[in-house]
């Protein structure tokens, strides 16, 4: 053999793969190919275009109500939320203003809506799809994704513990309990936000949720930032404002309710503030509409009082070792008709329900609740028996000086002959001037003794005395 001939070496076996390497390999390949962006998708195409709705062709067989689409045009990328299903099309309904969609244009199903609620949440705002849009930095995803069923009747805690709101009027007249359902009713321009902006102060509860849907633009950062102040620090806002599409404003206080649910079953005591259940039947009856159902009742189709208590039976107090979800509603009432379909159904869902009367806000009395229409379900559990009789003499005197208004402005009234309405004229008008209060006053950490003070003070002061 020559010396300048090159030697031949066997070629060097590499080493083989163990078992947890192609464990590790098959891993990667199937999180590829399963991951929402990968190879293959399910799509279908553009057919029929309205102002608030587009079908698509392709989705049918595979498509569930609720499950989000992504929509691809001229405009970019859109989302929507499926809402009907047929044989051979969907019906979508778009978050962004309008449907900008094109014919043509393709559509794929994205699944569920995710919602991973995360610690770092509070303090901040979001919208019905879990962006956030107070300009901070971007949110935190939990480990965990949201959407635990609604606990059962016979595993709920029961209610017994009651808190102080530190309103006067609603501690004394409407007391509430921890996992209270209350609603609270009015017409356009009396005082609600302001109330529900006091309720929320509450130093009770480890977080608060609070929902804006349908808000006036202008009005969500004074709220946020003015009314709710300090608080805010605890506070996860939802906002949908009334601009936005009806599928935003749907979607909203599903999203805030997942919130205040994750939040719950961590052990948290959760104050759910909803501004207005009545926006959010609005845009049901908007987005039920839309895809052809009936109305039966003043415009509502049928699904509107099947989503109200699907909704609302979410809060409430937990399972037990879990914390509790205590929801303050606003109804916000057509025309100031307390007996309109989504008010007279959503009162015999809760738990309570405050009025508040214009006639009263006229007056100047805020806040303008009256006691006489506000009843607590659950008042039993939070008075003790002398303050269940004090409240059932002070609404007796209510009632009866309000009675004898008419006969009193009329001159009719002489003092003397009754001696009940005499001290009802007499004592009332001290009553409403003890109970009002602003969201700048202190709150009440004793209203029945604050009352009482306030009623031996103007006694002393009066002559002769």
């Amino acid at each position: 053999m020559s010396l300048d001939q090159p030697t031949l070496r066997a070629p060097e076996r590499l080493p083989q793969p163990t078992p947890e390497d192609r464990l590790a390999a098959l891993e990667r390949i199937w999180r590829r190919f399963s991951d929402a962006e990968g190879l293959l998708k399910r799509g279908g195409l553009v057919t029929e275009v309205t102002s608030t709705h587009y079908k698509v062709r392709g989705l049918s067989d595979f498509a569930r109500l609720g499950d989000l689409v992504e929509q691809r045009g001229h405009a970019g990328t859109r989302r929507g939320e499926i809402v009907k299903i047929s044989r051979d099309e969907i019906v979508v309904a778009p978050f962004e203003r309008s449907a900008d969609a094109g014919i043509g244009d393709a559509v794929f199903r994205r699944g569920p809506l995710a919602v991973a609620p995360h610690a770092s949440w509070r303090g901040r705002t979001i919208d019905a799809l879990t962006r956030a849009i107070d300009g901070g930095p971007p949110l935190i995803r939990g480990d965990g994704m949201s959407g635990a069923a609604t606990p059962g009747a016979m595993a709920r805690q029961r209610v017994g513990t009651a808190f102080m709101t530190g309103v006067k009027v609603i501690d004394i007249f409407t007391p509430l309990c921890f996992g209270q359902r209350m609603g609270v009713f009015a017409g356009s321009g009396v005082g609600k936000s302001t109330l529900l902006a006091m309720l929320a102060g509450a130093d009770a509860f480890d977080t608060v949720v609070v929902a804006l849907i349908g808000e006036r633009g202008r009005e969500v950062r004074e709220f946020l930032e003015d009314t709710i102040g300090d608080s805010m620090a605890k506070t996860v806002a939802v906002v949908a404002t009334s601009d936005e599409s009806a599928m935003m404003r749907r979607r909203a206080p599903d999203t805030a309710m997942r919130v205040a649910e994750d939040f719950r079953d961590q052990g948290h005591r959760v104050l759910l503030v909803l501004d207005s259940i009545t926006r959010f039947a609005h845009a049901l009856r908007e987005v039920a509409t839309g895809t052809g159902e009936p109305p039966i009742a003043r415009g509502y189709p049928a699904s509107v009082f099947t989503e109200l208590p699907k909704l609302l039976e979410r809060a409430g107090p937990g399972v037990e070792g879990k914390g509790s979800i205590t929801a303050i509603i606003s109804v916000l009432v057509d025309g100031d008709d307390h007996n309109d379909p989504v008010a007279d159904s959503v009162r015999g869902i809760l738990d309570g329900h405050v009025v508040l009367d214009r006639a009263i806000a006229e007056q100047g009395r805020y806040p303008p609740v009256n006691p006489l229409s506000s009843i607590s379900r659950l008042a039993g559990k939070a008075w003790s028996v002398e303050q269940r009789a004090l409240v059932t003499r002070l609404k007796s005197m209510i009632s009866r000086f309000e009675d004898t208004r008419d006969i009193r402005l009329l001159g009719a009234y002489q003092g003397g002959a009754d001696a009940e309405l005499d001290m009802a004229v007499r004592q009332v008008p001290v009553i409403y001037e003890a109970l009002m209060q602003s969201p700048k006053d202190r709150p009440s950490a004793d209203p029945f003794s604050d009352l009482a003070r306030h009623l031996k003070g103007k006694q002393n002061a009066e002559p002769g005395d």
